[in-house]
């Protein structure tokens, strides 16, 4: 080293070499004394408590870095928790409408054989397939046909009333025309007066027609079947009367009604046997000639 070129106050003092060892000298005798006495301790407490801000503003950025992938890692888990959760909740909702329909199905079951075996009629039960495919008809298809004895004409009811009839039958399947369909016409009274009507299909809906402006008719009156007809047994809920319009100078009232039964509803249903027509007695026989009288 060019001592030379140093400034006047740096070539001042002792020689370099003397300095470095009363370096080493002082360094030995602060670790002799320091392992020894403890000299150093206060110093470094002093240190420690100068510095400890400074250590802090170091480890700033680490924490920092250490909380955004905590962030993000608590993030990711929780989105695969609610994906797992929204799941498994979208298969508990599906597990339990199909419970609900097991369920349904079972109680219609229930009532339908409950009304089988209550009706001297008796009849079949039979699983609707599917609807009719004239969007302006209302029918089903049922999976009992002529293989089950089902005749046109039959009465088809569910646990709640009337449905319709068969009207066409093949040999696995039978087509029942609802009550709803454009003039299907049903024989009805009303439950309380006994009052007989004839009930139309428009479509979609029934109502009743050309009943009499002053009979006796109430709203939620109930219409059933009045039997008068060699089709329909008597007794069977039919529809329900809503609102009444009276017009003074019509001659008949009008009727809203709605059906009871579920028409386009219903998964199982029963279909009544026919009526079974009792034959007529037998003509007396002729009385016997009198015995003749001898003289």
């Amino acid at each position: 080293m060019d001592f030379a070129n140093n400034p006047s106050f740096i070539r001042q003092g002792p020689h370099p070499a003397v300095r470095l060892a009363l370096c080493v000298l002082l360094s030995i005798a602060l670790l002799i004394g320091d392992s020894r006495y403890g000299l150093m301790e206060h110093v470094r407490e002093a240190l420690s408590v100068a510095l400890y801000p400074v250590q802090r503003a170091v480890n700033v950025p680490f924490a920092g870095a250490r909380h955004v992938i905590d962030f993000f890692t608590a993030q990711a888990e929780l989105k695969a928790e609610n994906d797992a959760l929204k799941s498994q909740r979208l298969q508990m909702s599906a597990q339990l409408a199909r419970l609900a329909t097991v369920e349904r199905e079972y109680r219609e079951l229930r009532q339908l054989n409950e009304l089988k075996s209550s009706r001297a009629e008796g009849g079949q039960l039979a699983e609707v397939l599917y609807t009719g495919r004239d969007p302006f008809s209302y029918k089903l298809i049922i999976d009992k046909g002529a293989d089950a004895q089902i005749s046109p004409g039959q009465p088809v009811i569910d646990s709640q009333g009337l449905i319709g009839q068969v009207t066409r039958v093949q040999p696995l399947t039978a087509e029942v025309t609802l009550i709803i369909d454009k003039n299907h016409m049903v024989p009805v009274m009303i439950e309380r007066t006994g009052a007989r009507a004839i009930l139309y299909g428009y479509g979609g809906g029934v109502e009743v027609r050309y009943l009499p402006n002053h009979a006796d008719v109430q709203e939620k009156d109930l219409l059933v079947t009045s039997g008068i007809d060699d089709l329909y047994p008597a007794g069977l809920p039919v529809a329900r009367v809503g609102k009444i319009e009276r017009n003074t100078g019509a001659a008949f009232a009008r009727l809203s009604t709605s059906v009871v039964a579920g028409v386009q509803e219903s998964r199982f249903v029963l279909v009544l046997n026919p009526k079974q027509h009792v034959p007529a007695a037998p003509p007396p026989p002729p009385d016997a000639a009198p015995p003749r009288r001898t003289e």
